[in-house]
């Protein structure tokens, strides 16, 4: 075989491991991004019920404010239930919109942008749908006695105060460590790991981890 055509053999060689390592890498790429999507799914249920319970709890709260205007705690519970299902179905229906924005056929970084703001968007629910429970319970049941047998003493019963001062206690607590928690990780500048969330997080930290190692592969 004459030089030249040894050197075009061996182009001819080189560019179709190209070609194959190229499709090894698509597959690769496709087959991590499938479980990003995998990784999320927990959330989207998880996001879908929370809204079910918003509107259950709106419509708890219109049942039981509409029918003791006259009552003042069956009142004010009534206001709150509906006011809390308001926050949890919007935040529900915020987050849900987020994930489903998640287009796998986008640059990785664009990717990763908006799974940072997903889970910004995720500790902000946390925040202000779930850590509340320990104090919006109370509300709850007020609420549900309200509708179901309403008189000028349900929403005055002794154990509402009590209730309310462990409750608040629970509240400040957990809030006051999800900011130490925040600023630790600040200071440390990482983000909060997937096991350290406590916050629904976990989901997104493992995709988030997927896209860092696609991320890697594309760069190197």
């Amino acid at each position: 075989m004459e030089p030249d055509e040894l050197k075009l053999a061996w182009q001819a060689l080189g560019r179709q491991l190209e070609r194959q390592q190229a499709i090894e890498w698509e597959l690769l790429r496709e087959h991590r991004l499938a479980r990003v999507q995998r990784h999320l799914r927990p959330l989207v249920w998880g996001q879908g019920l929370q809204f079910l319970l918003g509107v259950g709890l709106i419509a708890l709260g219109v049942a039981c404010w509409t029918r003791n205007t006259d009552v003042p705690g069956l009142l004010l519970g009534g206001v709150l239930v509906h006011a809390f299902g308001v926050a949890n179905a919007v935040m529900a229906a915020i987050t849900l919109c987020l994930a489903a924005g998640v287009d796998s056929a986008a640059p990785v970084l664009r990717i990763q942008r908006r799974m940072a703001v997903l889970r910004c968007v995720q500790a902000l629910n946390a925040g202000v749908c779930a850590a509340p429970w320990w104090v919006m319970w109370i509300p709850v049941v007020v609420a549900i006695a309200g509708v179901q047998a309403p008189g000028p003493e349900t929403g005055n019963a002794p154990w509402l105060l009590a209730s309310l001062a462990i409750g608040t206690a629970g509240l400040v607590a957990t809030w006051g460590w999800s900011l130490w928690r925040w600023r630790r990780h600040r200071d440390l500048d990482m983000a909060p790991d997937a096991t350290d969330a406590g916050d629904g997080c976990d989901g997104i930290g493992r995709a988030q981890r997927l896209l860092e190692e696609i991320a890697r592969f594309e760069r190197g």
